[in-house]
């Protein structure tokens, strides 16, 4: 941890160009956005990096293939835009996935009229991806055994695009990137107050959750990216906005893998949303719920799992019905939609879209980020950095792109370094891939000091937590650079343990108190007993 003990140092040393309040996806490119074109940046959250609802995705990078039926073209060729975009960017992370869809009979359009949307849909993507086909019940029957198809009359296969690790790991990298270019960035740091100086700067007072103390920093601009607090944020700041936001509840179960397609069946639900069955490596992400609620909750209700568990039972055929002891994890989080004064009507409830919306008061150098999702986060970091230099904030290298992988060249001299060491043949039984195209994809440039760990001591390739695939050298990374404060940013953030294994077997596992050690030093008994009492199960276990 001592990397956020010295940022935490360094926060109220100086005054920052940009203090940003909020560390999910959009706090995070526009850390990244404004560190890399050097503007001096510092980020707090109250909680983990991406803790909340950028931690709760269903792990998609999509073009919004719903929203035609309100013919919302310029929307969906804007997302699909977006979406391209990460998947060239992100080669190794955001990769495309087909979505093989069925109808039920009676449903409001028949199979064709869809199939043929979505060729329009293939086009407005500006034919990026694999071509549509249309699926016949039998074709279905055939090519995907699991489906119930009592009840269908078809269905079309498409594609959009997938994060190949969680969500939280994707938001990770952007905080990484911005860390790499100079910003200030600390989690476990929350706002209690900020007002304007004589001379217009920003003295903002916070708070470190883990040692009580308090502090102050200072900034030219201050970015509310507070997701679905963002109305409470300018409402303590007094800062009046046209934009507001309504929360939508959605949750996943993860179960044991239901079907070895790599493909995500998607249907829909008894309310007529969107259900999902992704493939999440050797488990299945199934949901997701779409609840109005006022205010921000992480709780998932008995009806909210009836829910996805009579969906599922229904839509596929199991050799047995899944029910609540074949739950292993559970995702819980809010959807901050964005209403302006000029679009208020919330009573279509589930066509609302996952636009974003940055709204700014130039006078106060204050701008808040409204809604969005993480399709559409390049977009976003791009737009705060043209809003804060028109502020009169200098981007000192305004070309700079600020986003991506490393380039090719540099991902064949790590590839030939792990050919050389022999990286790949140390791949345990847990591994799901080769050692290299995995590390390279989680750690990008950074991997060459885990092969320089694993060429000194190839210990250091070994399997730490039994059950997983996480080696002894990426805790010690994690410790080093990765600003791990609890053990739960470590099992359900920076990895997906907590999502892929129960939490009793996560606490049974060989290797998990040298894990704590790693991370945590002499506190390692203490974070792992803390871990355990936050995450006790209220209705399964």
């Amino acid at each position: 941890m001592q990397l956020r003990t010295t940022n935490i140092s360094k926060l109220s040393r100086q005054t920052f160009d940009v203090l940003i309040i909020g560390g999910g996806i959009n706090g995070a490119v526009s850390a990244a956005a404004l560190a890399g074109k050097g503007v001096k940046t510092a980020l707090i959250d109250q909680g983990d990096f991406a803790s909340m609802t950028s931690q709760e995705s269903s792990n998609l990078a999509w073009g919004g293939i719903k929203y035609m039926e309100n013919l919302e073209f310029k929307l969906v060729h804007k997302l699909c835009k977006s979406r391209n975009h990460l998947i060239r960017s992100y080669p190794s992370t955001v990769r495309e996935i087909r979505f093989f869809t069925t109808i039920s009979k009676g449903f409001r359009f028949p199979p064709v009229f869809i199939w043929l949307g979505t060729w329009l849909y293939w086009f407005i993507g500006s034919c990026f991806t694999k071509v549509p086909r249309y699926l016949t019940k039998a074709r279905i029957q055939r090519e995907e055994p699991v489906i119930n198809t009592d009840s269908a009359q078809g269905g079309f296969e498409y594609s959009d695009a997938y994060l190949h690790d969680n969500d939280a790991r994707f938001v990770f990298g952007f905080i990484r990137s911005a860390l790499t270019s100079g910003c200030i960035a600390a989690n476990y740091v929350k706002l209690i107050h900020s007002n304007r100086a004589e001379d217009g700067t920003w003295v903002s007072e916070v708070e470190n959750q883990i040692s009580g103390e308090r502090f102050t920093i200072r900034s030219k601009a201050l970015i509310n990216a507070t997701g679905p607090l963002v109305d409470q944020f300018n409402s303590s700041l007094h800062q009046k906005t046209r934009h507001r936001i309504v929360l939508s509840k959605g949750i996943h179960l993860l179960v044991k893998k239901v079907t070895p397609s790599k493909k995500v069946l998607a249907f829909f639900a008894s309310d007529g949303r969107l259900f999902f069955v992704i493939p999440m490596g050797v488990r299945t992400c199934i949901g997701t719920t779409d609840t109005p609620v006022d205010e921000e909750t992480k709780k998932v209700t008995p009806e909210d799992r009836a829910f996805v568990l009579k969906n599922i039972n229904t839509l596929l055929k199991l050799d047995k019905p899944l029910d609540e002891s074949d739950i292993i994890a559970e995702r819980c989080g809010v959807r901050p939609l964005v209403v302006s004064g000029e679009n208020s009507d919330t009573s279509d409830w589930m066509q609302l879209s996952r636009k974003h919306a940055v709204e700014v008061n130039t006078a106060d150098r204050y701008l808040t980020i409204f809604g969005g999702k993480l399709t559409d986060c390049i977009n976003v970091g791009d737009e705060v950095c043209e809003i804060i230099q028109d502020m009169g904030i200098e981007l000192p290298y305004p070309d700079y792109k600020w986003y991506g992988e490393p380039d090719a060249r540099t991902r064949e001299s790590f590839m030939h370094q792990a050919e050389l060491i022999g990286l790949n043949e140390l791949k345990s039984k847990e591994s799901s891939e080769r050692l290299s195209t995995r590390l390279w994809r989680r750690y990008g440039s950074a991997a060459f000091s885990l092969l320089e760990m694993i060429q000194a001591d190839p210990r250091q390739a070994e399997v730490l937590i039994k059950g997983t695939e996480y080696l002894r050298c990426e805790l010690r990374e994690a410790a080093q650079r990765e600003m791990v404060t609890k053990l739960s940013d470590f099992l359900r953030r920076r990895s997906k343990i907590a999502l892929i294994e129960h939490r009793d077997t996560i606490r049974q596992s060989a290797g998990l108190l040298e894990a704590c050690q790693i991370l945590f030093g002499e506190e390692a008994a203490e974070k792992l007993e803390e871990y355990f009492e936050e995450t006790a199960p209220e209705s399964f276990s």
